[in-house]
């Protein structure tokens, strides 16, 4: 049975297809963007079908819609290609036939979509909450620097509560910065009802799986990071071992190493943290590790504390901290059992 290998270059208006069969192009086509002119595309192919685009805004709804239509999906990784895309002349018709050529070859890198609607719908809500308190920081950030730059201090509880505000601006007086407060509370009021709603439907999707209630019992793992974790990572049968799982949320170390030293033997290499990772993730089991260091007793901290006591960074020994409790969390998710402090 032939193979063909088809390649699209999505935008928001049209997508050009390619496809590639036996090293040559032997088909391409612009269609609009939607699944029913993509389905009408990929149906009028006769054989076995591969179809790849790469990660997007819109990857998943096409992975979702069209997963089905072709033997095998692939959403690949943008920065993988760029090297290879990018060598001479580039518009959407060369990139689609440029991806159907890699791959055939075997160029190109994954990038995990789920197929469970609900689990993205709890990430999609989780991501929103984490952006609405960025903002609310922002707002909050904004509000103490107007006061600042007229040489006041907002008091305590003005923020939350609105009596004591009310109070503190009639002090304050008619004046311009009053006003501009006002106005921008208004804001901030509105951005901190979005963070209650997000949150609040973050904890009622989350009640569906038993393993984020499992991971609430590990020292410095609460709700939210829990929760994270959980969206982000999706399965824990996607990583073959614990070193990708430490690489993906930020943790894990790669190696560099480069040339040769005065006797010709090969330089010793470097280990440094990966850069471009998931800073959501990462934050997370960060996070959950400087909490569980800076409680009182417990395996992590115990650990830490002897790390730093045989001469250990402090900074190394927080990361080796954070890759020790997310292999407990990765453990506790294969075998859905709860934590256990003995076991580790």
């Amino acid at each position: 049975m032939k193979t063909n290998y088809i390649g699209a270059d999505v935008d928001c208006m049209m997508t050009e297809l390619a496809v590639e069969r036996n090293g040559v192009i032997v088909a391409r086509d612009r269609v609009p963007t939607d699944i029913r002119s993509l389905s009408g595309f990929l149906n009028s192919i006769t054989g076995k079908k591969i179809m790849v685009i790469e990660e997007g805004t819109m990857a998943g709804w096409l992975y979702r819609n069209l997963k089905s239509k072709v033997d095998e999906f692939i959403v690949c990784d943008p920065r993988r290609n760029k090297l290879i895309s990018c060598d001479g002349d580039k518009d959407d018709t060369i990139d689609a036939g440029d991806l159907a050529i890699l791959l055939r070859g075997g160029y190109l890198r994954k990038v995990y979509h789920t197929d469970d609607e609900d689990r993205l719908a709890l990430k999609e809500v989780v991501a929103l909450y984490h952006d609405r308190v960025r903002e609310s920081v922002r707002q909050m950030n904004k509000l103490r620097d107007c006061c600042r730059s007229h040489g006041i201090k907002i008091p305590a509880g003005t923020v939350k509560h609105l009596p004591v505000r009310a109070q503190w601006l009639k002090q304050i007086g008619p004046s311009v910065l009053a006003r501009q407060l006002s106005i921008r509370w208004i804001g901030f009021d509105a951005v901190a009802t979005q963070v209650k709603m997000a949150r609040q439907e973050m904890n009622r999707r989350s009640k569906s799986y038993p393993i984020i209630g499992f991971w609430k019992d590990l020292p410095g793992v609460g709700p939210i990071r829990a929760i994270t974790l959980f969206a982000y990572l999706d399965a824990p049968w996607r990583f073959g071992g614990p070193k990708k799982l430490w690489k993906y949320c930020g943790i894990g170390l790669k190696r560099f190493a480069s040339g040769s030293d005065k006797e010709g033997r090969p330089k010793a290499g470097n280990l440094r943290l990966f850069r471009g990772v998931n800073r959501r993730l990462k934050d997370a089991i960060m996070g959950a590790a400087l909490s569980a260091i800076c409680q009182s007793s417990n395996p992590f901290a115990d650990n830490y504390r002897r790390m730093v006591r045989n001469g250990v960074t402090p900074s190394n020994a927080r990361h080796t901290v954070a890759r020790k409790m997310l292999s407990v969390m990765w453990g506790m998710w294969k075998t859905s059992c709860r934590y256990d402090e003995s076991l580790v």
